[in-house]
């Protein structure tokens, strides 16, 4: 099962964080699929990419809490619902 989680990456004690869709049976920092976002908890600062966010979430991947998060903050999921109402 494909995830969205957080991989954490910059120096010791100054963690930033990389959104990325990954294999849920790999490790924090193992091989991604692809980037989809960046977080930085320190400065508060979101990037996301919500157009490929989308494409994992339609496919069935699963965020976890903190992903799930973050993405509800940035309005993901309303596009998400957004996005399916135009297809019924």
């Amino acid at each position: 099962m494909v995830k969205l989680r957080l991989k954490r990456c910059g120096r010791k004690q100054r963690a930033v964080y990389r959104i990325v869709a990954i294999d849920g049976r790999s490790r924090r920092e193992g091989r991604d699929l692809r980037k989809v976002g960046f977080y930085d908890p320190i400065n508060n600062q979101t990037h996301l990419n919500v157009p490929s966010i989308l494409y994992f979430l339609d496919k069935g991947a699963q965020p976890t809490e903190t992903v799930h998060d973050i993405s509800k903050k940035a309005g993901v999921f309303t596009e998400l619902s957004l996005n399916k109402m135009k297809f019924y």
